[in-house]
């Protein structure tokens, strides 16, 4: 223990950068799709703030079972169907995914094209099925 603290003591500028390399990795993170929700926070975004999850999985999972009330805009095609979602720009946006694969890149894209409180479902539509929250099918 007493080597390490030398270590580190000695080595402070590999340390320093480190940490800088993970603060910027996270922010990062969260400028690149928007912040993470849990379920839970979804479903209070849903109930308080009418907030509005984007599903951007391809239509046949989408059809196998979604979240309540979600739009249906596969990742693929998201680009090209913004104009479908501009009704939705003054409200928060959730972007869910599979398993939070696509929702970083999907809020990317939403941001560049002026959506401004943009989130993205932590561990995606995966997690939600562990939590047991529902599912509407069809």
């Amino acid at each position: 223990m007493d080597q390490l603290f030398e270590f580190i003591v000695n080595r402070w500028y590999l340390v320093g950068g480190f940490l800088i390399v993970l603060i910027l990795f996270v922010r990062n993170e969260v400028a690149r799709g928007g912040r993470s929700v849990s379920p839970q926070e979804l479903v209070n975004l849903v109930n308080r703030d009418r907030a509005v999850v984007i599903d951007v999985r391809d239509a046949n999972e989408y059809s196998q079972g979604h979240i309540v009330d979600a739009v249906n805009v596969p990742h693929t095609s998201l680009s090209t169907r913004l104009s479908e979602l501009e009704k939705y720009k003054s409200r928060p946006i959730v972007v869910a995914c599979k398993m939070g694969q696509h929702a970083g890149a999907a809020g990317t894209t939403l941001r560049k094209a002026g959506f401004d409180n943009v989130s993205r479902l932590k561990g995606g539509v995966t997690e939600w099925l562990n939590q047991n929250l529902p599912m509407v099918k069809g």
